[in-house]
């Protein structure tokens, strides 16, 4: 093994316990022998499970295997960016802990990197384990989020992806906070291709995405990459102020040839009606403002309590030269 590893295999996990020796052992059966060197990077998400003791017992029987554990729940997005700081693999592949994105694909991934592609997302063709509704919302969800930014998200990928060292030095340099990480490596370029593959059923414990965080992901990846929500508040000035014009002429008319009185039911209607769509500009002019409001405090994105290295506190990323 080379002082600095082929491959860094980057895995987020938050309460899963019962995935951390079985997503071990399949990561080591389709890597080790297909790469010069390998890392297994765990980042525990302040769980409250037994995943910590499962990370550092692998990490005491297996050199290849760092852990991280926050101070506390952080989020996926900052776990996903705080193993992607530590590790030291030229290329690096992120994946979940629950094993819905099989281990087995990545060989293929690294075929591809090899080949010159300096991004490798895998893209799912099937989704066992999961809901209609969150199979439907989903797909809608990413291609309506294409149509709307000048940035090439793909649909139906995840953060499953192998990151060539460009591609992780250039996402290294992206400081915001509030993170759509499929987004940001999508932004940063540079050659890109799909690995097909069929999503698995989890295996073990529940889903960490309920539909409250489904909603709160959506609105991070809108308001990081779109600016439209923004421009609808000129878009519906100009509609109501247009009505409100033909309005104010369709009632002259109709007072002046006495067919109709208008009331306070229309009155109260209209008041209603504008009412509801400056609360509607204003909230949206909130949920970007408090994204600015959040970057300006500069408060570091994530801490590290416990390491199997002993680093804690800020873990600054590593930039090695290329």
């Amino acid at each position: 093994m080379t002082d600095r590893p082929e491959l860094s295999v980057v895995i987020p996990a938050f309460n899963e316990e019962p995935n951390i020796g079985p997503m071990y052992d399949r990561l080591v059966k389709a890597l080790e022998s297909k790469i010069d060197g390998l890392e297994i990077v765990f980042v525990d998400d302040g769980s409250k499970d037994a995943t910590w003791e499962c990370i550092a017992n692998l990490a005491g029987e297996d050199r290849r295997v760092k852990g991280l554990r926050f101070a506390r729940n952080f989020g996926h997005q900052a776990a996903v960016t705080a193993g992607v700081d530590v590790a030291s693999g030229k290329a690096i592949v992120l994946i979940d802990a629950d094993m819905q994105d099989p281990p087995e694909v990545i060989p293929e991934m690294i075929q591809r990197w090899r080949e010159g592609f300096e991004v490798v997302y895998g893209k799912r063709i099937a989704r066992e384990g999961e809901t209609f509704f969150k199979r439907t919302s989903a797909a809608l969800f990413y291609r309506i989020l294409r149509r709307i930014t000048d940035v090439d998200i793909p649909a139906d990928a995840g953060d499953f992806r192998l990151m060539g060292p460009r591609a992780v030095e250039a996402f290294r340099a992206l400081p915001e906070r509030n993170r759509f990480i499929r987004g940001l490596v999508s932004w940063i370029g540079f050659p890109q291709i799909a690995v097909s593959y069929h999503r698995e059923a989890r295996h073990a414990g529940e889903t960490k995405y309920p539909i409250r965080k489904m909603m709160r992901f959506a609105v991070d990846a809108v308001t990081s990459f779109s600016f439209l929500p923004l421009r609808m508040a000129t878009v519906l000035g100009f509609i109501v102020s247009g009505s409100s014009f033909l309005y104010i002429l369709l009632v002259s008319v109709l007072k002046v040839v006495g067919v109709m009185r208008f009331g306070h039911t229309w009155l109260m209607a209209s008041i209603l009606f504008l009412g509801g769509v400056q609360l509607v500009m204003i909230g949206v002019l909130g949920e970007y403002l408090a994204r600015v409001f959040d970057e300006v405090k500069r408060r570091p994105l994530y801490l590290v309590g416990e390491s199997t290295d002993g680093k804690t506190g800020v873990v600054p990323p590593q930039r090695p030269n290329l």
